[in-house]
């Protein structure tokens, strides 16, 4: 299906996938996932970035039922990772005069990825370059590591509109904007550019002079209403600055002692007035758990011992928070372990290397199950959140 989405002059030729199970090959996308891409008519045609592999046929009917018969002019590459360029080199076999026009990082990787034809055109572009297309001029701003390195964006002067790339993108499908954006986008940004937040911001300081009206992420529904929210989103992400006050209560066992400890921990913040969230992290995807401790200015992992180390999916959880830069935030600790307690020795161990995390004062330490020395302790800790969230 071919949808105008803002104009007569640009068509949206993208596809949904639903069939994805996997996203980059380890996130789950229950709703599946879309690869946007758009038609832009003018004195000269340009179409902007592919779709994933096994969704080219269909990319390639959209786009020739858009052009109804013309030729495009351009193919413009905003990112070239494989699910927005596993088309080029059909598209170029089926449209042989059309420019590449990409910056000079991502010409560089495109034979890493597969050999175009000889003769092909190709346009180098750079930060601050404009393409003439007619009425439509675009400005090219370059976004290293959002999130590689090739990355531009390019913003319509003529119509207001910033192509993104995979900035302000999420998991979901293309169409109206759901009340979900903001659990998905999260989702969507801590778990694939969350560690380039310097780089991110660089590119927000960029954007803060230009009039956008319309923006258009490589995944997910274009943003049109209301973009100083999706932008604002954006700077807290960026920024590593907490999203909610308040406390994520990750927990991870085997035999539900541990478990326990985490909702008796979390009943009891909730009594005081403190803004809670539990998970267990052995059930929920990695992507969802290291997104809400992303979201909340506070953290507790609650995780047993096991084999004189950290349960499998506790160690799983932080290392992920490492990898994606998690700083500026406070945590506390809830160890299980029946004769030689480790977790919160291992759990230590990966995070007192991490940038402006600092700890509460009290560590529960259980034996097995809760008792009543524990239970106080984890009281104790419940305490020391709360008054730290003004709660107290």
């Amino acid at each position: 299906m071919i949808v105008s989405d803002f104009s007569d002059s640009i068509k949206f030729v993208g596809v949904d996938d639903r069939e994805i199970d996997l996203f980059e090959g380890q996130y789950k996308v229950p709703d599946g996932v879309s690869y946007n891409s758009y038609v832009i008519f003018d004195e000269k045609i340009a179409i902007t970035d592919s779709v994933d592999a096994h969704k080219v046929s269909e990319w390639l009917s959209n786009v020739e039922k858009a052009l109804q018969g013309k030729t495009p002019d351009y193919l413009i590459v905003h990112h070239l990772e494989p699910d927005h360029a596993g088309g080029f080199l059909e598209f170029i076999k089926k449209y042989p005069d059309a420019t590449i026009a990409a910056s000079a990082k991502a010409l560089a990787f495109i034979p890493q990825f597969f050999k175009l034809p000889e003769g092909t055109k190709t346009l180098t572009l750079k930060d601050g370059d404009t393409l003439s297309l007619g009425k439509h001029t675009l400005k090219f701003i370059a976004a290293p590591m959002v999130h590689w390195p090739e990355v531009l964006l390019s913003y319509d002067e003529s119509e207001k509109i910033l192509f993104s790339a995979d900035a302000f993108g999420t998991f979901g499908l293309s169409g109206k904007l759901g009340e979900n954006w903001v659990s998905e986008a999260r989702r969507y940004y801590i778990n694939i550019v969350g560690k380039y937040g310097m780089q991110v911001q660089s590119v927000l300081k960029k954007l803060a002079g230009i009039e956008v009206k319309t923006i258009c992420p490589l995944h997910g529904p274009v943003l049109k209403d209301n973009l100083s929210f999706y932008i604002g989103k954006y700077n807290t992400w960026s920024s590593y600055t907490p999203e909610t006050q308040g406390v994520f209560v990750a927990y991870a066992g085997v035999y539900g002692h541990t478990a326990e400890a985490a909702k008796k921990l979390a009943e009891s913040l909730r009594e005081k007035g403190v803004d809670v969230t539990i998970m267990d992290l052995a059930r929920t995807y990695s992507s969802e758990t290291v997104a809400q401790a992303f979201r909340y200015s506070h953290l507790a992992v609650c995780a047993t011992t096991l084999d004189a180390g950290l349960f499998p999916a506790a160690e799983k959880f932080l290392t992920h928070l490492k990898a994606k830069n998690y700083c500026n935030r406070k945590v506390g600790i809830v160890e299980n372990g029946t004769w030689a307690p480790m977790a919160a020795k291992k759990m230590h161990e990966i995070l007192d290397t991490l940038k402006n995390v600092t700890f509460c004062e009290t560590t529960v330490s259980l034996k097995s199950a809760l008792d009543e020395t524990s239970s106080a302790k984890l009281e104790e800790l419940a305490a020391e959140f709360a008054k730290d969230l003004g709660k107290a």
